[in-house]
């Protein structure tokens, strides 16, 4: 149930627009009362222009922005003389009024305004919040909604009928409120509410107890009714649960990625479970989006799986799965066409949430966050499908609604705003050794143009805080970490688990664990050997064997990048385990891409060498060892790295991971099998 979290001794502090950005913040906090991104809060008051004269103001949350975390930059300030004489007109298209609020704005750096800014311009009160809370979209979206509305709030509320917002939808309630003057509240069918009062406090308090009252009325009609007509089938268990999604997933986004690169996410939540193992799923699911803040990252409809968890295996389910997707494919350009104008361009035609039941639900976007919020909006459809039944028969946006939402416009004018997809965007790196000098720099450039990111490492605590980095600079859930020991089979197939549920599946993976050992020939013992064996040479393959199964099965091809050295192509002294098990891999990562090209699988070696910023090997007894070999002191290591390069220069791990990016990246595309030295040119190690 929706709690008011007003505190007299928060809001005090505030000053100004501060008390509208609190305001705000606090009806955001709450998503069974204002989607993500969704709703808008204004406020009147008199301000000095830049002439010191007082002007009457409207602040109006601005495009773009979120009320539960905005601040006081995202409102947009409008004279309010200038717009009060736009009540008089008959109609305004969008594009003319969007133009006409923008010579209004009181501040040039100031967000664009807000679709429904006139919405909160029309109506004659200094505060007034416009949400989209679950229970009074229940009533909104039931077919007796009217009925449902009067029963509970008597004559104290207007209903205006579904139009999409903007001009002609503002002044519709701004005439039905000044009709109606004992009105309290307003009920957008197939939208939301609209309340409001003198001050911030009186606006968000008549928000709350709106909500409250239509929840206490659905609550009571929910009495001893099964939610959606009842379970139909029954949960897997939590461990088969994420067995079965880690076979699925890769499928999904392999089928889903055709045209664009899709992330995924995962959610088992009990309220999931409830509504895919219903009676009712299948059939309310295809009704429609509950509004249109919904349907704009969640499409029209979701895939619905038609799964028996009790007798369909794992390979129905994929089969189902990629059967589902190509014709939701096919109903989607279908649905386009019909309704599609000249100069429409169709978005990518696969669904935003896959229902399963027996499992949960899984949703696709153009990275997690994407991904996530399509997770979260889907949840409030679900609760508001729930209260719908409750009071009669669940009804939603028309066909035609829904494409003119989906493609308005406006909408796809804040998309425009949204920053050019990054080489990386889309997709997903899994890093070995990712808590060391190169493992790390090799993130941070894939992180900074677009990826996501599995960190593994032995060293838990490392790999720990570079993800931690990377998502308080990136954002949450773009870099995930695990504990992985190259040489075991199990750690690395729970590594690749981990990144199927977090992403949906890899694209590129960087074999960069390492070690080094520095021994004369016949003094290098078996152990010496072995140890150098097992990690550089079996650690790759598994690792790399993991990956191979994992992009064929996505289908949508994958980079791999070996981390060799230029002992790789070189002898070194006193360290023939080393260079050995480096000659290895280089033939290793020839043989997979001679395997691989068919399914679009590239795999190419960067060759460092003397790399000792940051390295843990470096850090280790492998100075000591070195140095020793070359009859100098471990302190006079790095200059002589640097003198035996034909350009005198030392090297860093930034210079590696730019090398390593290139491979990943689309200018390599048409390269596999190659190998980079990047060593400052030390002439012994000239590839021939």
């Amino acid at each position: 149930m929706v709690q008011n979290k007003w505190d007299d001794k928060e809001a005090n502090l505030q000053e100004g627009l501060g008390v509208l950005v609190y305001r705000s913040n606090l009806i955001g906090s709450d998503r069974s009362v204002c989607n993500w991104g969704g709703g808008n809060t204004s406020m009147k008051t008199t301000v000095e222009d830049f002439r010191g004269r007082p002007v009457e103001v409207m602040y109006v949350k601005g495009s773009g922005s979120d009320l539960a975390t905005m601040g006081a930059h995202n409102f947009t300030g409008l004279r309010m003389e200038d717009i009060r004489p736009l009540m008089e007109r008959e109609a305004m298209p969008d594009e003319e009024m969007v133009a006409y609020l923008t010579n209004c704005m009181i501040d040039a750096s100031h967000p664009r305004a807000s679709i429904e800014t006139l919405l909160h311009a029309f109506l004659p009160f200094k505060h007034v919040d416009h949400t989209h809370p679950d229970s009074i979209i229940s009533i909104c979206c039931a077919d007796n909604g009217q009925d449902i509305a009067k029963e509970i709030f008597g004559d104290r509320y207007v209903w205006v009928p579904y139009i999409r917002p903007g001009f002609t939808l503002s002044k519709m309630i701004a005439e039905a409120v000044a009709a109606n003057p004992q009105a309290e509240l307003v009920l957008m069918e197939k939208h939301g509410l609209v309340v409001w009062g003198d001050t911030a406090k009186e606006s968000y308090d008549r928000t709350i107890a709106v909500i409250s009252e239509a929840e206490a009325y659905i609550k009571e009609k929910q009495f001893n009714t099964a939610p959606f007509g009842g379970e139909k089938v029954a949960s897997l268990d939590k461990d088969a649960r994420n067995a079965l999604i880690t076979k699925v997933m890769p499928i999904i986004r392999g089928a889903v990625s055709e045209e664009k690169k899709m992330i995924l996410s995962f959610d088992d939540s009990e309220d999931v479970l409830e509504f895919v193992n219903s009676e009712q799923a299948e059939q309310l699911s295809q009704v429609g989006a509950a509004c249109p803040d919904h349907l704009v990252h969640t499409k029209r409809t979701p895939l619905y799986v038609a799964f028996d968890p009790a007798s369909d295996s794992a390979e129905d389910l994929q089969q189902k799965v990629r059967a589902g997707i190509k014709a939701f494919a096919k109903d989607y350009k279908d649905y386009f066409q019909r309704n599609a104008s000249e100069g429409d361009v169709m978005f990518e035609p696969v669904p935003r949430v896959v229902l399963i039941p027996g499992v949960g639900m899984v949703t696709t976007g153009k990275d997690k966050k994407a991904a996530n919020i399509s997770s979260a909006l889907y949840h409030r459809a679900i609760s508001v499908m729930k209260g719908a039944t409750a009071l009669g028969e669940f009804v939603s946006l028309s066909e035609s609604e829904s494409f003119s939402v989906e493609y308005w416009p406006l909408e796809l004018y804040k998309l425009s705003l949204a920053p050019p997809e990054a080489r990386f965007s889309r997709s997903v790196v899994l890093v070995t050794g990712g808590a060391g000098g190169i493992g790390s720099e090799t993130l941070r450039v894939f992180l900074k143009d677009g990826a996501h990111a599995v960190v593994t490492d032995i060293n838990m605590e490392g790999a720990e805080r570079i993800a931690s980095e990377l998502n308080e600079k990136y954002g949450e859930g773009r870099a995930v970490a695990v504990k992985m020991d190259v040489t075991s089979e199990e750690a690395i197939a729970k590594a690749f688990e981990t990144a199927v549920r977090q992403y949906g599946g890899v694209d590129h993976i960087v074999n960069n664990a390492g070690l080094a050992t520095s021994s004369p020939f016949d003094e290098t013992t078996l152990k010496e050997w072995q140890l150098n064996m097992d990690v550089l040479g079996t650690g790759y393959f598994l690792v790399a064997r993991e990956a191979f199964r994992l992009m064929k099965q996505q289908g949508i091809g994958g980079s791999m990048v070996f981390v060799g050295s230029k002992n790789s192509v070189y002898a070194g002294k006193n360290a023939a385990a080393y260079s050995s098990v480096k000659a290895m891999e280089m033939h290793l990562a020839r043989c997979i891409a001679a395997e691989g090209g068919s399914y679009g699988i590239r795999v190419n070696g960067v060759l460092p060498d003397a790399v000792l910023q940051g390295s843990a090997i470096w850090g280790s007894k492998w100075r000591e060892e070195r140095a020793a070999a070359y009859n100098i002191s471990p302190d006079e290591l790095e200059e002589h790295y640097r003198k035996r390069t034909t350009l005198g220069v030392n090297i860093f791990p930034r210079d590696i991971a730019e090398s390593i990016a290139f491979f990943a990246s689309d200018a390599a595309l048409k390269t596999t099998g190659c190998m980079i030295t990047v060593d400052g040119g030390v002439p012994a190690a000239f590839t021939r």
